[in-house]
């Protein structure tokens, strides 16, 4: 009987342990949304309500008589969503935004990568001053840097045309020409951000595995590839995000160097369109509409860049 009782005793004292550490678990799976839930509250009131205003507004047919107050709004459901689907020039712009924003995201990450290992292998004054050259860049609104890059590359007084020799080429006239000096701009605006997060990355990083990367013989791109880049990939996927977002919804730059989307709007992006439908057109359910869709495709690019990290096995 007495070695029944120590059993059950023993049982019981198990289950307690076991209990205590399936609630010491709970707890601690709850602290980091404790800690989180006052910038959740702040981002639900700032991104929330607007998002719900928008597609509220994308719902009814909302254009300046019914701002004025003039007429009643109507209620289209999905009708202002067909209307933009079967728009042609959307059919134009949503492929032309979607290559323009990769070619944007590849070129920034590109750059801001390399000068970030460059970085690390030059000296303290030379490191400095690409710092700084790299932060203003980064500071200057896009206003003002898309007005400097337009004087840099102008048909008559531009000084890239005189180097080139190519007389008064403009560059804004052609399509991809106007777009190729967009991407210019928008890279050097956008690659500060990745070249300090990932150098931050690779201070982090023991000295002792890259001098041994180094002593096998790697290259700075074996080094850069074998042994920083998979150590990185969670900065890595937070700054490609980033871009992905940044450069998905460019309409300053378009706007500014092309005029408002260049010629017969062979330059448009969905930002600039929806800008448009909404502004100069005056017909804002349709706009909200776009705008809709803008959001919806980024977050299933998110969604599914995130999720093919996680089939292989990255934890985020």
């Amino acid at each position: 009987m007495r070695a029944v009782r120590r059993g059950a005793r023993g049982t019981a004292r198990l289950r307690r342990c076991r209990g205590d550490r399936r609630r010491s678990r709970r707890a601690a799976d709850r602290t980091p949304w404790l800690y989180l839930a006052p910038a959740l509250v702040v981002l639900a009131a700032l991104l929330g309500y607007p998002i719900y205003q928008l597609g509220l507004i994308s719902l009814f047919r909302y254009t300046q008589a019914q701002v004025s107050g003039g007429e009643p709004t109507v209620f289209r459901g999905l009708g202002n969503y067909a209307d933009v689907f079967a728009d042609d020039r959307f059919r134009q712009v949503l492929p032309a935004t979607v290559v323009f924003a990769a070619a944007c995201v590849v070129c920034t990450l590109a750059v801001g990568c390399a000068l970030a290992v460059l970085l690390t292998g030059v000296r303290a004054l030379p490191r400095l001053a690409l710092m700084l050259a790299a932060l203003g860049a980064w500071a200057t609104p896009a206003v003002t840097g898309s007005t400097v890059w337009l004087f840099l590359f102008d048909p008559d007084f531009g000084p890239v045309n005189r180097v080139l020799g190519l007389g008064d080429h403009s560059w804004t006239y052609g399509r991809y020409s106007a777009f190729f000096l967009v991407l210019l701009e928008v890279v050097w605006c956008s690659f500060p951000f990745v070249m300090v997060t990932v150098y931050a990355g690779i201070r982090a990083v023991p000295a002792e595995v890259l001098e041994a990367a180094a002593l096998d013989g790697a290259s700075r791109w074996r080094i850069w590839r074998s042994v920083l880049a998979p150590m990185l990939r969670p900065i890595l996927v937070v700054v490609t995000i980033q871009s992905v977002i940044w450069d998905f919804k460019v309409f300053t730059q378009i706007y500014v160097m092309t005029n408002g989307g260049g010629i017969a709007g062979q330059n448009l992006v969905l930002n600039v369109y929806a800008y448009q439908e909404a502004f100069a057109s005056s017909q804002y359910g349709l706009g909200a509409a776009i705008g809709v869709v803008m959001l919806l495709i980024l977050l299933a690019v998110t969604l599914v860049y995130l999720r093919l990290l996680r089939r292989q096995g990255e934890k985020l």
